[in-house]
């Protein structure tokens, strides 16, 4: 289930990328830096120089194509959408259709028409009628955002899941780092170029750059200045302005690029990684940079919760079990002191 893409376009936009496509992947990027271009290219709808299917006319590519809104005909019934990929009358292809619904579960759907599915359904009849072309690469583009944010990862868990029992590598255009965490494999485009790729627990672990990071999610995006080396305790000193607090890394070299103290960089923390105090006191593990706020929003999400801590002129977010929060009976407005143990803490130089 691998393919590799290597592949330049001058338009509408410039473009050189070379990556791997694992099983189900998403290509992940903001608005603007060409993801849904990249997948119109390799449908054939954009020219360019390279691999995949470079040279091949649209029609003799091997690819099945799910474009935005999935692009049903509303007057046609599920297996008539699905029969229409194969030409000619569609009454010729009315079995061919419905088998190919049935391997997407939906062949009791057949005779309705898309206003009477729901939004699941109507991707699952795209991608049987994507599926007729036989294709060695399926290629989706911003596959959900005509989902609402409660059934999406339903949706896209049952997507990927039939990507895998079908066996056939999908490419799936995105800015969504949900379905990103999804995937088997995560191509991150920023700068209109691929900044990092790999699996999901990778990349989303040791994001390559705070560009990155940004489209991975991460909340919690900071500059600092570095104040100071201390090689003998192993550590280097930051300075987060916006809270008026130190901060403690890992001890970097003097001479990295970037590094030298006075410099400015860029730092990130998983809201995961920002611990409250611990239930037991003794834990001196768990007091390293000790940051002071006053909260601002609890927000509860079944057993856990998401806290936005206002610190000076910053806002950090971190994630806690509720019990956690009631152990310390925090709510808005209470003052508090967490932690970021160094090694969390993320740092691009500039």
């Amino acid at each position: 289930m691998g393919q590799r893409v290597r592949l330049s376009l001058r338009e509408p936009i410039a473009l050189n990328v070379d990556f791997q496509v694992q099983g189900f992947t998403a290509l992940l990027g903001a608005s603007g830096e060409g993801k849904s271009t990249l997948i119109k290219a390799l449908a054939g709808l954009v020219p360019y120089d390279g691999e995949p299917f470079g040279g091949l006319p649209p029609q003799r590519r091997p690819i099945g194509y799910l474009p935005q809104g999935y692009a049903l005909f509303p007057h046609l019934r599920a297996w008539e959408n699905v029969a229409y990929a194969f030409g000619g009358a569609l009454k010729a292809h009315r079995q061919q259709a419905v088998s190919l619904l049935d391997s997407v579960g939906l062949a009791a759907q057949a005779d309705l028409r898309p206003a009477q599915l729901s939004g699941g359904q109507q991707q699952r009849v795209a991608l049987a009628r994507a599926l007729a072309r036989s294709p060695q690469l399926l290629l989706l583009d911003e596959p959900t955002s005509a989902l609402d944010v409660n059934t999406r990862d339903d949706i896209m868990a049952e997507l990927v899941s039939r990507m895998h029992q079908l066996g056939i590598p999908a490419l799936a255009a995105t800015h969504d780092a949900g379905l990103a965490a999804m995937s088997d494999w995560v191509v991150v485009l920023a700068g209109r170029r691929i900044v990092q790729q790999g699996p999901p627990r990778e990349v989303f672990a040791r994001p390559a750059s705070v560009a990155a990071a940004a489209l991975l999610g991460v909340r919690n995006r900071f500059t600092a200045t570095v104040l100071r080396h201390v090689p003998e305790q192993g550590y280097t000193e930051l300075h987060w302005e916006e809270a008026a607090t130190a901060l403690r890394v890992p001890l970097q070299s003097a001479t990295a690029p970037g590094w030298a103290v006075g410099s400015t960089l860029d730092w990130a923390v998983s809201p995961d990684d920002v611990r409250l105090p611990p239930l037991k006191t003794d834990r001196a593990d768990d007091a390293e940079n000790p940051i002071a706020g006053t909260i601002e929003h609890i927000i509860v999400q079944e057993a856990s919760a998401t806290v936005a801590l206002r610190c000076g002129g910053a806002r950090l977010w971190l994630r806690a079990p509720v019990r956690l929060i009631a152990h310390h009976d925090l709510r808005v407005g209470s003052t508090v002191t967490v932690h970021a143990r160094a090694a969390q803490l993320q740092c691009w130089p500039r």
